[in-house]
């Protein structure tokens, strides 16, 4: 077809009534290619979301640091005021849960990032057509910048402290990429329904806050009891201890559960981009009715 003496090669989009999954090959090839479209639109997204999200603050950027200063600090004011009795094993308390809620932000950020960027994008995924990949991918740069700054903050701290960094610091990239892919397949498998019900966004900090207590953050992992037996289950604990041991310069002790959970996370956080490929046309269909 010619247009003003210009060749123009139109996009064409087929439907068909065969299900989707049928063809698990064509539907991973296609989400592979869609991934790559939608880089440039991503990053503009992420761009205009960064830009947007402290523009009406006072404190700015600063709100990427606050909610885990505030969540330690309020264990910290326990555990020196003695209503609680916590042993970090010889490491200063307040260093220890510092970087715990450090780490932990980092998890809950990557859960929280595929819901918070398909409730941004509900209107303009009702009325364009675009690799919806995109979107998510807009959230993980949010994550990735998140995860820079609070770096820095992470340096001061154990600057602070006197902590010299040890060979073991080789292995936190690979546990902050852990915990981001669990937290990012948490967050697509729940996106979904989250697209549905906004319900689900407003329980994401309640269950965030009761995750982290069934979590080794402001606590070191206990030996005995009901309870120890439900933190070592929690898929989280070998991301959050194997981080932390590799911050401190400590041995490492989980690491076979370290990998175990990082390779689930990563088929899990596949299987929920192909469940948002499915879910997606009639999550549409819902916001633009």
């Amino acid at each position: 077809m010619t247009l003003s003496g210009r060749n123009t090669a139109q996009r064409v989009r087929h439907y068909s009534p065969e299900p989707i999954l049928r063809h698990p090959g064509r539907i991973l090839a296609e989400l592979a290619r869609d991934i790559l479209r939608g880089r440039g639109l991503a990053w503009r997204l992420f761009i205009r979301d960064l830009s947007a999200q402290y523009r009406q603050t006072y404190f700015g950027y600063l709100w990427v640091f606050l909610p885990p200063l505030a969540a330690s600090f309020a264990f910290i004011y326990l555990q020196r005021s003695g209503i609680v009795a916590i042993d970090s094993g010889g490491i200063s308390y307040p260093l220890f849960a510092l970087t715990g809620t450090l780490l932990w932000q980092v998890l809950v950020d990557a859960v929280a990032s595929p819901s918070g960027a398909l409730h941004g994008a509900k209107p303009m995924l009702a009325k364009i057509n675009f690799p919806r990949e995109a979107v998510f991918m807009a959230g993980l740069y949010m994550v990735a910048f998140n995860l820079a700054v609070r770096l820095l903050l992470l340096a001061v701290i154990l600057g602070w402290w006197g902590v010299m960094p040890t060979s073991a610091l080789a292995m936190l990239p690979m546990a902050l990429m852990a915990l981001v892919v669990l937290g990012f397949a948490v967050g697509l498998i729940i996106s979904p329904l989250s697209g549905l019900y906004g319900d689900v966004m407003r329980a994401l900090p309640i269950v965030a806050q009761f995750w982290m207590l069934l979590t080794p953050v402001v606590y070191p992992l206990s030996r005995g009891g009901m309870l120890a037996e439900v933190v070592q289950w929690n898929p989280a604990t070998p991301l959050i201890v194997t981080a932390r041991q590799a911050v401190m310069g400590d041995s490492f002790t989980h690491l076979p559960e370290f990998w175990i959970v990082f390779a689930t996370s990563g088929v899990v956080a596949l299987a929920g981009l192909v469940l948002l490929r499915v879910a997606m046309p009639h999550v549409i269909a819902r916001v633009g009715g």
